[in-house]
């Protein structure tokens, strides 16, 4: 049977990490985050201080050509090119590793706009899970130190920043609903729950 494949974006404080390793240990498949970026470094030579920095919204190459028109397209820039540590190869390195696991295995992956990247390949599902304000500055407040307003801006400066990679690798929008299979409210079905409507949901689209 072909691999499978579940993606997940999610709001910070909404509970998709928590639902995404719960999901991957339920089904003994493999859960992927920040290491797709360390297996993008192994592969591309490229330090992994670099990937981090994109993805923290830090442009590696700021006069780049690539950071004006760098929607994904699946080429790799090669070594030789002063383009090799641009933004968008970094991206383009990660998709690489993502559509490589996707041949060996089944797994869920975290963010990074894989729900684009996958979005022409079957048996993939693609999850975006969200939550009320209060729900996520509650959740963020058990992870981040600060004040509660402190904790807000952060929220509002992380949608701000997935919203930016989004558009910029993608191009389109983060939340957008149309660009998922599925969207779940984690703060009203709570994780279990997420956990048995994507379960339920990829059952259906393996049928």
């Amino acid at each position: 049977m072909e691999h499978f494949v579940i993606t997940i974006a999610r709001q910070y404080g909404s509970g998709g990490r928590t639902v995404g390793e719960m999901l991957a240990k339920k089904l003994g498949i493999s859960y992927y985050d920040k290491q797709i970026i360390h297996m993008a470094s192994d592969e591309s030579g490229i330090d992994v201080s670099l990937f981090g920095k994109v993805e923290e919204g830090n442009s590696v190459k700021k006069n780049s050509l690539f950071n004006r028109t760098g929607l994904y397209k699946g080429d790799l820039i090669p070594p030789d090119s002063k383009e090799f540590i641009s933004d968008e190869n970094l991206f383009n390195y990660q998709a690489k590793v993502i559509h490589d696991l996707a041949e060996k295995e089944s797994f869920v992956v975290i963010g990074r706009c894989v729900n684009y990247v996958l979005k022409d390949r079957p048996n993939t599902l693609r999850v975006f899970v969200h939550a009320p304000w209060e729900f996520r500055v509650e959740q963020a407040m058990t992870k981040i130190s600060g004040t509660r307003e402190e904790v807000e801006k952060f929220l509002l400066k992380d949608d701000k920043r997935k919203q930016d990679y989004y558009r910029r690798f993608a191009g389109g929008v983060w939340n957008d609903a149309t660009n998922y299979d599925l969207c779940l409210n984690c703060g009203k079905l709570g994780f279990d729950k997420c956990v048995e409507a994507i379960e339920a949901q990829m059952n259906i689209m393996r049928r």
